[in-house]
């Protein structure tokens, strides 16, 4: 027979793995998560809505005519008519495709340059002022001389997206690299790395923010030059509808691809930008 201490101790343990307060606690201190998100996704869509009211007040106004300024719903019906023949689906697709494969080089070419003139204070002296030089070009001087040497093909619309891109990644690593943590670096050579393995096991990671930043513009970048790119003789592409809508006076066309090039620039900057979150939390 136990005592009815020895039951009291028993009915004590019996429920020691039922959670307590402090575990309700904690999932009460997470609850509001969900709703800081929420509140965080209606604040950036605040001004949106509220440039897509001052839009159709001016639409609707008279000031303006149809032709001038469509309202939000003339250019939501341009977009259902394009959608339903298919040709949208094929300039965003084409127009993603050349920012995709231009960006890839172009980032991954200043990413290479950026590291060796990072890195090097004698290269850096020999390269960067031309470099720089070259930075201050506008994007459509670069179109004639691509038209006379790559053809009006694929070649010189990648090539220019390419190039809008290398210069914000190239400029962004190279000073990263060149101004790293000095003690971070002696620290790494101090256990015997040299060469390649300094720079990716010290240095890059200690600079990874201002790398992904460099990326994230020079995305940006690609997406401004991708309109100067499809001006070269181009017959698919949201650069060309642009051209193509402004000669047979389809402003609400015209709007449509603006909202889209925004729309799709932005996405592929939160993509990006994700990658950026998983990236750095795994070198934490």
């Amino acid at each position: 027979m136990t005592s009815p201490g020895t039951t009291g101790t028993t009915g004590s343990s019996e429920h020691t793995d039922e959670p307590g307060p402090a575990a309700g606690g904690a999932r009460r201190a997470r609850a509001p998560r969900p709703r800081w998100r929420w509140s965080s996704v209606a604040a950036a869509l605040a001004l949106p809505v509220v440039l897509l009211a001052v839009w159709q007040a001016a639409a609707s106004s008279g000031a303006y005519s149809t032709a001038q300024l469509p309202p939000p719903l003339s250019v939501l019906s341009a977009l259902g008519e394009l959608a339903g023949d298919g040709s949208l689906w094929t300039h965003i697709g084409i127009s993603v495709q050349r920012v995709i494969i231009g960006f890839a080089a172009g980032a991954g070419l200043g990413f290479l340059l950026g590291a060796v003139v990072g890195l090097s204070a004698r290269v850096r002296a020999f390269v960067a002022p031309s470099v720089a030089a070259l930075r201050a070009v506008p994007s459509l001087a670069w179109v004639p001389l691509l038209v006379l040497w790559l053809g009006i093909g694929e070649g010189p619309k990648i090539t220019l997206v390419a190039i809008g891109s290398f210069f914000p990644v190239y400029t962004t690593i190279s000073a990263a690299l060149a101004h790293a943590d000095a003690h971070l670096v002696e620290v790494g050579r101090a256990y015997g790395l040299r060469g390649g393995e300094l720079l990716g096991r010290i240095m890059l990671p200690s600079v990874a923010p201002a790398i992904f930043s460099g990326l994230r513009l020079g995305l940006a970048q690609g997406w401004l030059f991708l309109v100067a790119a499809e001006l070269i003789a181009s017959s698919m592409g949201l650069g060309f509808l642009l051209t193509d809508s402004q000669n047979t006076g389809r402003t609400d066309i015209l709007l449509m691809a603006i909202l889209l090039l925004a729309a799709l620039g932005k996405l592929c900057d939160v993509v990006l930008g994700l990658v950026e979150k998983r990236v750095l939390r795994f070198h934490k």
